[in-house]
């Protein structure tokens, strides 16, 4: 077990406690972000990081170690609500932050002995993210309702950054932001491919105008934030727009870089953050002049905003579901507009069982925006099919980076005109192959679900995976028709 694995379930531990207090797992992982940033901004105060402080004296992590009982709790309280009234990020972090926590001593020992004992700053950098993950992944299992997002897995963001290539002079972007993951990759490749050349104006660039987000949910934005913010990243106003919906007006900034994995689900409902802080959800279908057509799916609706956030010559790589590739309709209309005014160069099948949520079946779509011309822009799509006859689970097999190794190589970041194809009736078991834009645009509705390897399960019962992993899949495609027959039902009682 990993030192993660150990810390996330210490910290499952204490969520089980809380809960018998009265506190949702929920509640309980949001108080979790807020001590753990303030332990880990403590820990950058002192060798060998000795950074300037960033929490004021009396709201720091001593303040708080110095205290017990009553007075603890108190004071607790009262530095979430003085941290909420600061500036810039900071403040965006702790933004409408209240203590949720009743029990004095329940608080004490959360703060010595699950936060002071472990030094967070020297753990791999996404550690945080890890524990959060870890913890909505628990609770999700507990409550299914409790946790609807799903991440993007690192290994994944690792690979698509590393086709990408970000420079010190890009603006990336993501409208669906989560916990920043695609920013975080961003800006760390960056420093390790650049960090010794920057000059100054790059790195002040890369501190407080390098990257740009999105998120819907302000708990969500929030870990985002705190995230980026312990990562160096600085700027004022802050760079994540929070309780947001990317979708619903046209984008006033436009970026050299996309990158996102926006949530999965079939419709779009225009959300509206209330006086509260609650979200109201109205279903509701995008009424925009940049949209090449107007629906309610939300994936499709995705998809043509991140067209129109791009610069010209900008790249974007988004997880898209498959229903993408071959639905017809809006669907057939946003694929032709797509291939017809962006070079659309690449397609990576992704594995199941690699996403938190169940019966996921997801495709990474890149494309490069291009000024306007009469001719189409797409001239070739490469595939690489990395889901047949491949078997992932988030336990027992999980996805590794040297999984994505050979795409990433086929790829050929930097010098895409070098691309070979290793597909040919001499070498049909080939994962990589190439289809021209003549072709792709004669396939019915347009289709771009391509697959042309043999599934060596349907032929020889000795190739079948594990028991549990077949179970799983058996799972995820059940899981994947319910939804479907859900959204159809969903739609004829409207």
């Amino acid at each position: 077990m990993t030192d993660t694995q150990q810390i996330v379930n210490k910290a499952w531990n204490f969520a089980h406690v809380l809960r018998d207090d009265g506190l949702s797992y929920m509640a309980y992982t949001e108080q979790i972000t807020f001590l753990l940033f303030l332990k880990m901004a403590d820990e950058q105060t002192r060798p060998p990081y000795n950074r300037k402080p960033i929490v004021p004296k009396k709201n720091s992590w001593a303040s708080l170690l110095a205290k017990d009982g009553d007075e603890l709790e108190a004071h607790y309280r009262h530095c979430l609500e003085a941290l909420g009234k600061q500036s810039g990020m900071l403040g965006e972090i702790f933004k409408k932050a209240k203590s949720e926590i009743q029990n004095p001593a329940l608080l004490r020992r959360l703060i010595v002995e699950l936060m002071d004992k472990e030094q967070w700053t020297r753990m791999q950098a996404d550690v945080k993210g890890d524990i959060y993950e870890g913890l909505l992944a628990r609770s999700a299992a507990e409550s299914p309702k409790g946790a609807g997002q799903y991440f993007t897995p690192r290994e994944l963001i690792q690979a698509i950054v590393d086709c990408a290539r970000p420079g010190p002079d890009d603006t990336v972007c993501d409208p669906a932001c989560g916990t920043g993951g695609f920013l975080l990759a961003a800006h760390d490749y960056v420093l390790k491919h650049h960090g010794s050349d920057l000059d100054k104006d790059q790195k002040k660039h890369l501190k407080r105008s390098f990257v740009h987000g999105t998120d819907i949910v302000p708990n969500t934005a929030r870990l985002c934030i705190m995230n980026l913010y312990l990562h160096g990243i600085d700027g004022d106003p802050c760079p994540i727009r929070s309780g947001v919906d990317s979708l619903a007006s046209p984008p006033s900034d436009h970026y050299s870089l996309v990158l996102t994995n926006p949530p999965f689900g079939k419709k779009s409902s225009i959300t509206i953050v209330g006086e509260g802080g609650e979200l109201e959800k109205e279903d509701s279908a995008y009424e925009r002049q940049d949209f090449w057509v107007t629906t309610k799916n939300k994936q499709l609706n995705f998809l043509q905003h991140v067209r129109t956030l791009l610069k010209v010559n900008g790249t974007c790589a988004i997880v898209v579901p498959d229903n993408v590739l071959f639905e017809g309709g809006a669907g057939e209309t946003v694929r032709r507009n797509l291939m017809q005014q962006c070079d659309v160069h690449t397609l990576l099948r992704l594995p199941t069982g690699i996403f938190y949520a169940q019966g996921v079946k997801a495709n990474v779509l890149f494309f490069d925006a291009k000024p306007a011309q009469e001719k189409a822009w797409t001239k070739k799509l490469w595939v690489y099919d990395l889901r047949t006859n491949m078997h992932f689970t988030l336990k027992q097999n999980t996805l590794k980076r040297s999984d994505l190794d050979e795409f990433v190589e086929c790829y050929k970041p930097g010098e895409r005109h070098k691309r070979w194809q290793k597909w040919s009736e001499k070498n049909p078991d080939a994962r990589w192959r190439s289809f021209d834009y003549d072709e792709l645009i004669k396939r019915d509705k347009v289709n771009l679900d391509l697959f042309w390897l043999r599934d060596k399960s349907l032929e020889d019962s000795e190739d079948l995976p594990d028991p549990d992993v077949l179970a799983q899949e058996i799972a995820d495609d059940l899981q994947t028709a319910l939804d479907q027959f859900a959204s159809i039902a969903g739609e004829l009682k409207e």
